[in-house]
């Protein structure tokens, strides 16, 4: 079952039309990676999901209900982070969490379970201080447990690792893989390596639609050919082979790179390189890297 479905979504702000005729869905207990450039629609998207922000045209169905702007029937199926969370910096976390439990009219002895469940999940177990002490990952983990306390179906994250360090991004994502047998993760970004290391599934946004979506398996196959890197002792030797074997460009003063190659193709250079008795120390086969696709995709 689809969790989430987007069909047909327009959206334009004065002459600027940011999503034109968008469409995707999202299958239950995965991670869906919303790529996208700065500015591309990524959080006007999210908005709409949300019901915070009218689209002119399509639909948008969230565990079978239809979404309608200005209502939030749909979203006690959704927990939400956006990209910079704010919060009341002079409670500590369980007081902020409890007062989140309050608001949405859980029960008292069903907000002190899950706080305690969400801050260890989160590493904040034993964080008593007062929230205006936290740093930005902490405040990220802490938006996690707060989006999580209903126990939503949909996670949405909007850029929750942009700002983060590596310790920080590390411990986020960690964080999101792991919930995944409990709700759905659709979270937005522009940093590649993170959606490489988690994601079930993606969608590359460009132009205001889907220009590329799929799982990350598909998503690679769609580029023809994988590329061969030779790295070479010497300079001179890789000098040599490139005239011998044309086709390929200097990607270091001793490697040599020939893109979008096939197994025959590997062959044939294996074989040149045997017969001209050219000695290398390394020789590589490299997958299409999703910032390959995405420069693609853009046109880059």
């Amino acid at each position: 079952m689809n969790i989430l479905e987007i069909s047909h979504i327009t959206k334009t702000f004065g002459a600027k039309k940011v999503l034109n005729d968008l469409s995707f869905s999202v299958p239950e207990h995965s991670v869906f990676g919303f790529i996208g450039q700065n500015g591309a629609g990524k959080t006007t998207t999210m908005k709409i999901i949300l019901g915070l922000l009218k689209s002119d045209q399509g639909e948008v169905f969230v565990n079978g209900e239809k979404v309608t702007f200005g209502q939030n029937s749909t979203n006690k199926y959704i927990g939400y982070l956006p990209d910079v969370p704010e919060f009341y910096g002079f409670m500590t976390p369980r007081e902020y969490l409890t007062m989140c439990g309050q608001i949405t009219g859980m029960h008292k002895e069903e907000i002190s379970k899950k706080s305690v469940e969400l801050l260890k999940l989160v590493g904040l177990e034993k964080e008593n201080k007062r929230i205006k002490g936290f740093s930005r990952g902490m405040k990220q983990r802490l938006g996690i447990a707060q989006a999580l306390l209903n126990s939503p179906k949909l996670l949405i994250c909007d850029e929750p690792t942009s700002a983060l360090d590596p310790m920080g991004r590390k411990e986020v994502l960690d964080i999101l893989s792991s919930v995944k047998e409990h709700t759905t993760v659709v979270f937005s970004t522009h940093i590649l390596s993170d959606v490489e290391r988690i994601c079930d599934r993606i969608a590359f946004l460009h132009e205001g639609k889907v220009a590329l979506s799929g799982t990350l398996e598909e998503i690679r196959n769609v580029r023809n050919g994988e590329s061969i890197e030779i790295e070479f002792f010497t300079e001179q030797d890789a000098d040599i082979f490139g005239s011998i074997c044309p086709g390929g460009k200097k990607s270091g003063r001793t490697k040599l790179l020939f893109q979008k190659r096939t197994e025959r193709d590997m062959l044939d250079i294996m074989k040149c390189l045997s017969r001209n008795q050219i000695p290398i120390l390394r020789l590589e086969r490299l997958e299409p890297t999703l910032e390959d696709l995405f420069l693609e995709v853009i046109g880059k």
